[in-house]
């Protein structure tokens, strides 16, 4: 039997530009890749819609998966301008020495770039575990500036197909060996 775990806390969550391919996880988890740190969790959701087939008597039918969404969403307590670039299609960002400026709108400034989502939760006792996705925000963003709370903005990354087979979510857990 395959030993079940308890899953207790939060993670990091990771984010860099998708070129095709997934690099290795020493690659995808380094400090500058982090895209900030989370408040309030993380939550994936996978939903699937089908279509059942049956006769009039209700002796046969057959079911097949017609739709599948994938989403991964999270609050993000550290950020800047340049998570915004990452959060929004039409997101345009300048740097000089002292200021960091970020233009929003213009559907004629729309990028296509997608992005590989990762969310690491550590687990010293049970292994690891690492949910993967390639997509990008498509839910946009809100932040209040309340004198009563941090500032976080909750963006929903929507995947996207990674590889030929259609994959829009990889789960990797480690598996520790407890003697």
């Amino acid at each position: 039997m395959d030993s079940e775990r308890i899953t207790l806390g939060s993670g990091k969550l990771y984010c860099i530009k998708f070129t095709g391919e997934i690099p290795d996880d020493a690659t995808i988890e380094t400090e500058d890749n982090q895209l900030a740190h989370i408040k309030g969790g993380a939550s994936l959701e996978y939903t699937a819609e089908s279509y059942t087939a049956k006769d009039d008597l209700g002796v046969v039918q057959k079911t097949k998966v017609t739709k599948e969404e994938a989403t991964l969403k999270a609050g993000l307590l550290t950020w800047c301008a340049t998570t915004l670039e990452k959060l929004c299609a039409t997101a345009r960002v300048t740097t000089s020495a002292k200021k960091r400026t970020v233009k929003i709108g213009g559907l004629k400034n729309q990028k296509s770039d997608k992005y590989l989502i990762r969310f690491l939760h550590e687990d010293d006792e049970d292994g690891d575990i690492r949910v993967t996705i390639v997509g990008k925000n498509e839910a946009g963003f809100s932040f209040t500036f309340a004198t009563d709370a941090e500032t976080t903005l909750e963006p929903t990354f929507t995947a996207y197909p990674m590889d030929k087979e259609g994959t829009l979510i990889i789960f990797d857990e480690e598996i520790v060996q407890n003697v």
